[in-house]
C-alpha cells in the first residue's frame, strides 16, 4: 500500500517503470511491431495469474514481452491511424500525481481541491466556447459518454416541454416512440448508440445528407425538422458535428443554430475532435455558431494532446444537468444542495470518477492553451500540404479537401495508356485493403480505413506535430507499392492483365 512507510519503495518502483518506458520510447524506430493476434495471444495465455513473480523488476521484464515491445506508440511520427494524439509532457505528470493520489471526483468529501478544479476547468471551456455565465459540464470518460449524456438531457427537456405544452401530459410510453434525434450522415455512431441507450425507437436517428465537403445541408436538415412535425414527431435534438472521425469536416453551426432556434430544438455540437479549435491562435473563427449549442461535447485527449482519458460535456444552462442527478443518502443526500457543498456526481452520470482534469491542469498551467493551440493548427497545416501532395499525385484520389486534419483517400492504379480501360473496382478495393494491412505487418507505419460510397478508402489523421511531409510521402510511396504488388498478383493468378 502507498503510505507514509512505503513512500520511498513506491519512488524507487515508478522511477524504474517510467525508465523502462523512457527507454523503450527513446527506441522505438517504427509505431508498431507488426504482431498479430495468433503470435501475442499464447504469450499473454502462458502467463499463470495465479503464481505472482514476487519482483517488481521481475515484472517488468515480463510486462516488456506482453506489452511494450508490441504496443502501438502514437508518438511515432508514422502513426496516422485513429484520433489518437501523442501526449505532452506536463500532462504525464498531472496522470502520475492523480493515479498515486487517487481522488474521486464524484463528492466534495472525497476529493476536495480536485473537485474545484475541474469546476475552474469547465468554466474556462465554457467561456472558450462562449456559452455564458449560466453553463456548467462535468468530466467524462470520453466523447461517447459525452454525446449519450447530451441526448439524455435533450430527450428529458423534450419530455418537459411536451407536459408543459399538454392538456393532459402523456406518459413517457407515449411520447418515447415519437422522438427524433437529427445528425449528419457523416457523425459519430455514438449518437445511434445513445439514442439505443436511451430507450428510442430504432429508427429514431434520422441521418441528414451531406454536401460534397461530408458537413451536413441545411436545406435537408430543414425538410427533416418540417417533415418530423408534419408526422406529429419531436425532434428532440439535432446533433451537429465539429470534425467529423472520418473526414474532419465541421457542419455549418450558425444556419444549424438559427433553425434550432426558430424550431425550438435542442441544438447539440459534438466538437470531440474540432475543440482543439478553441486554443487555437489563428482558427478560432472555423467554430463559430458553437457558442449557440445547448450542449457541446470535448475530447482533450483529442486535440487538446493529453493521456485518455480526458474529456467533458458542457452545457448553457447549468440547470439542465439536473436530469442526471440522483440523490443517495450514504453519498450525496438532497441536504447537501442546501448546505452548497459541490458534489460533482450531481451533474454526471457516473459515480466514482478519476480526478482526470489534472492532467489538462497542468497542462494549462505550464504551456499555456496558447501553445496547445499551435500545435493543433500545426496537425491541420500538415494536412493541407498533404493534400497538396495527394491532389496532385496520379496513384491516389483523395475525397475531399481537409479542414481539419484527416485525409480520406483511395489507391488507384495507372490506366493502360491514355482512356484506356480502368480496374475493376472491386479489386481496386481488395487492393487498399490490403496495402493497408501490409504496412501495419511491416511495422513501417499504421494508417486507418473506410468506405466511402460502398467503396474501400484509405485515412490518414494526422495529431502528431511531429510528423512531416517526408514521412508522409514515404508512406504514401509504401501504400502504392503494397496495392500495386496486391494487383499484379492477383492478375498472375486470375490470368487478367493488370490495369
Amino acid at each position: 500500500m502507498l503510505n507514509n512507510a512505503t513512500a520511498e519503495e513506491y519512488r524507487r518502483l515508478v522511477s524504474d517503470g517510467v525508465a523502462r518506458v523512457a527507454r523503450t520510447v527513446a527506441g522505438t524506430t517504427r509505431p508498431f511491431t507488426g504482431t498479430t493476434p495468433g503470435e501475442l495471444a499464447p504469450v499473454v495465455d502462458a502467463i499463470d495469474l495465479d503464481r505472482p513473480l514476487g519482483d517488481a523488476s521481475a515484472a517488468l521484464e515480463e510486462l516488456e514481452r506482453v506489452y511494450l515491445r508490441d504496443a502501438v506508440y502514437f508518438h511515432h511520427p508514422r502513426y496516422l491511424a485513429h484520433l489518437n494524439c501523442p501526449v505532452v509532457l506536463p500532462a504525464l505528470l498531472g496522470e502520475a500525481v492523480l493515479s498515486a493520489v487517487n481522488s474521486s471526483l464524484d463528492t466534495w468529501d472525497q476529493s476536495a481541491g480536485g473537485t474545484l478544479m475541474e469546476r475552474r476547468l469547465v468554466d474556462w471551456t465554457a467561456a472558450r466556447i462562449g456559452l455564458g455565465r449560466a453553463a456548467d459540464g462535468v468530466f467524462t470518460s470520453g466523447g461517447t459518454q459525452s454525446n449519450v449524456q447530451a441526448l439524455l438531457l435533450a430527450r428529458e427537456e423534450a419530455f418537459r416541454l411536451l407536459r408543459k405544452n399538454s392538456a393532459a401530459p402523456p406518459p413517457v410510453s407515449a411520447m418515447l416512440p415519437k422522438l427524433r434525434v437529427l445528425t449528419s450522415e457523416a457523425a459519430h455512431f455514438s449518437v445511434l448508440k445513445g439514442a439505443k441507450l436511451l430507450g428510442l425507437e430504432p429508427d429514431a436517428v434520422v441521418p441528414v445528407p451531406c454536401d460534397a465537403s461530408r458537413r451536413m445541408r441545411v436545406d435537408a436538415l430543414a425538410h427533416e425538422v418540417r417533415r418530423c412535425r408534419e408526422e406529429g414527431l419531436t425532434v428532440m435534438a439535432v446533433s451537429a458535428t465539429a470534425g467529423t472521425t472520418d473526414f474532419g469536416s465541421i457542419d455549418p453551426l450558425p444556419e444549424i443554430a438559427a433553425l434550432c432556434e426558430e424550431a425550438g430544438v435542442w441544438f447539440h455540437v459534438d466538437a470531440a475532435y474540432g475543440c482543439g479549435l478553441l486554443a487555437s491562435p489563428t482558427r478560432r473563427h472555423l467554430l463559430d455558431g458553437i457558442e449557440r449549442a445547448d450542449s457541446v461535447t470535448v475530447d482533450y485527449h483529442k486535440s487538446f494532446f493529453q493521456p485518455v482519458s480526458s474529456s467533458a460535456v458542457v452545457v448553457r444552462d447549468g440547470t439542465t444537468l439536473r436530469h442526471a442527478t440522483y440523490h443517495a443518502d450514504y453519498l450525496n443526500p438532497a441536504r447537501n444542495v442546501e448546505e452548497r457543498i459541490p458534489n460533482q456526481v450531481d451533474k454526471s452520470i457516473q459515480t466514482t470518477r478519476r480526478f482526470d482534469a489534472l492532467k489538462l491542469w497542468l497542462t494549462l498551467r505550464v504551456m499555456g492553451a496558447d501553445a496547445v493551440g499551435e500545435l493543433f493548427d500545426r496537425v491541420v497545416d500538415l494536412a493541407a500540404d498533404a493534400w497538396r501532395l495527394l491532389d496532385a499525385d496520379p496513384r491516389f484520389t483523395v475525397v475531399t479537401e481537409p479542414t481539419l486534419s484527416t485525409l480520406v483517400f483511395r489507391y488507384v492504379p495507372a490506366r493502360a495508356g491514355n482512356g484506356g480501360p480502368a480496374a475493376d473496382e472491386t479489386a481496386v478495393d481488395l487492393a487498399n485493403l490490403h496495402a493497408r494491412e501490409a504496412i501495419a505487418a511491416s511495422g513501417e507505419a499504421v494508417v486507418a480505413a473506410t468506405v466511402v460510397d460502398g467503396r474501400h478508402h484509405l485515412k490518414f489523421t494526422l495529431l502528431n506535430p511531429e510528423t512531416t511531409l517526408d514521412d508522409i510521402r514515404a508512406v504514401l510511396d509504401l501504400l502504392a507499392a503494397h496495392a500495386e504488388d496486391h494487383l499484379t498478383r492477383n492478375a498472375r493468378l486470375t490470368g487478367t492483365p493488370a490495369a
